[in-house]
């Protein structure tokens, strides 16, 4: 706690003071409250005031002298504002373009884009600029990257690659006027998928939370699953017209039958209240996983419900390749990754109490539920009674687009 009290007290003394002091003035100050601290002084006051760490070093090499001296500190004329030293660049004419030719080869993006970046460091950047007979340092260089537009950046996932399926803007057209078809009539429309698994357990969770300073959660070195807790798998559901969730998390397996089982229960728990009168569900969903396209247990189990509720459910998935584009994606899941940031999911009470608390400004509401199931894998169809199914297929991509209907109806 030490140190943040001599962060917050400085901070304080230095808002007091800093419209009295000047450029030298300012350095001396800083320089003797971090010599009254001792070891670690430097970097408090650096926190606490802004300044930058060579100008509390120069201000301590200052008062070194002044002591070895045995004199007072004496007046000192102020540069005006401009003055001083030249910037690097001026006094180096050709820096900025040997700068800007060492870095273009590796530059990504738009180079017109006022945010370009680089992947080399700044110490290999420096060293070859210095071969060129430039004096710079890699601190030098990091500033003039910054001043010409450049930042640190991670890869985006963007590039589908380089074939895609030639139906594949056909595919969206068609479920988008099924959708709006869909909600005209006052029918449900949802986007099904099952979210990254997540190790159960003190394992460290990517992004950063709020926490007293000198005090991150510790949590284990390795990421090697405890089998006594295992792993939460969520399957979701979004309900594209009202903007709420619903959430299945599951211990045991992936499989169609429990993706199948999420659908259920937000039928059961939010869908049938919201939709009283509905005779149909529309759901999107991949190509591939537990809900997958070619997966003749998907559709037994959506047959069972649609037995089950009555609801003659029709299906589209996206074309192999574009996960993105399903709305859960975007809409729910990327909101619960944020609502978990840095947050070691230590139980899956805790999985599930966080994923039922992520809330957005759009209104966005989600429950969920831990489904403590078991569900085998590699259960095989037979052929007499996937042929059973009452379902029907679209004429536009069958494989893609196919209707389920209560047994008994048409």
């Amino acid at each position: 706690m030490a140190r943040i009290d001599d962060v917050a007290r400085l901070r304080t003394k230095y808002e007091m003071l800093r419209g009295v002091l000047n450029e030298r003035t300012r350095r001396l100050w800083a320089a003797t409250e971090a010599d009254a601290i001792g070891f670690g002084g430097i970097s408090r006051v650096v926190e606490a005031t802004g300044l930058s760490w060579p100008t509390v070093v120069k201000g301590i090499g200052e008062l070194a002298e002044q002591r070895e001296s045995g004199t007072a500190l004496s007046p000192e004329r102020i540069r005006r504002p401009g003055g001083g030293d030249k910037h690097l660049r001026d006094k180096d004419p050709t820096l900025l373009s040997d700068l800007d030719a060492l870095v273009e080869p590796a530059t990504r993006g738009d180079p017109e884009s006022p945010l370009r970046w680089t992947c080399k460091s700044t110490r290999k950047l420096a060293e070859e600029l210095v071969k060129r007979g430039h004096k710079v340092s890699p601190q030098t260089v990091a500033v003039l990257l910054k001043e010409q537009g450049y930042s640190l950046q991670a890869n985006r996932k963007t590039r589908e690659g380089s074939s895609q399926h030639p139906d594949r803007n056909a595919q969206f057209e068609h479920i988008n006027s099924q959708a709006k078809r869909f909600a005209k009539r006052g029918q449900p429309v949802i986007s099904v998928d099952t979210k990254k698994k997540e190790l159960v357990g003190d394992y460290k969770m990517a992004g950063r939370e709020w926490r007293p300073e000198g005090q991150p959660e510790i949590v284990q070195m390795h990421d090697f699953p405890d089998p006594r807790v295992g792993k939460a798998i969520p399957y979701g559901v979004y309900d594209v017209n009202s903007n709420e969730g619903w959430v299945n998390v599951g211990i045991d397996h992936d499989t169609p039958d429990f993706a199948v089982e999420a659908v259920r229960a937000w039928w059961k728990h939010m869908g049938a209240r919201r939709y009283p009168h509905a005779t149909e569900l529309m759901i999107t969903a991949d190509s591939g996983g537990s809900n997958a396209a070619r997966s003749r247990r998907w559709k037994m189990a959506l047959q069972e419900l649609a037995d089950e509720t009555g609801l003659r459910i029709t299906v589209s998935h996206f074309p192999p390749g574009t996960s993105k584009w399903n709305k859960i994606e975007h809409r729910m899941f990327c909101h619960i990754s944020q609502n978990w940031r840095g947050h070691p999911l230590l139980t899956h009470d805790v999985v599930v109490n966080l994923i039922a608390n992520t809330t957005t400004r759009t209104g966005l509401t989600i429950k969920a539920r831990l489904d403590k199931r078991s569900y085998p894998t590699g259960i095989e169809v037979a052929d007499a009674d996937f042929d059973a199914l009452n379902i029907k297929l679209a004429q536009f991509h069958g494989d893609w687009n196919y209707v389920l209907a209560p047994n008994g109806s048409t």
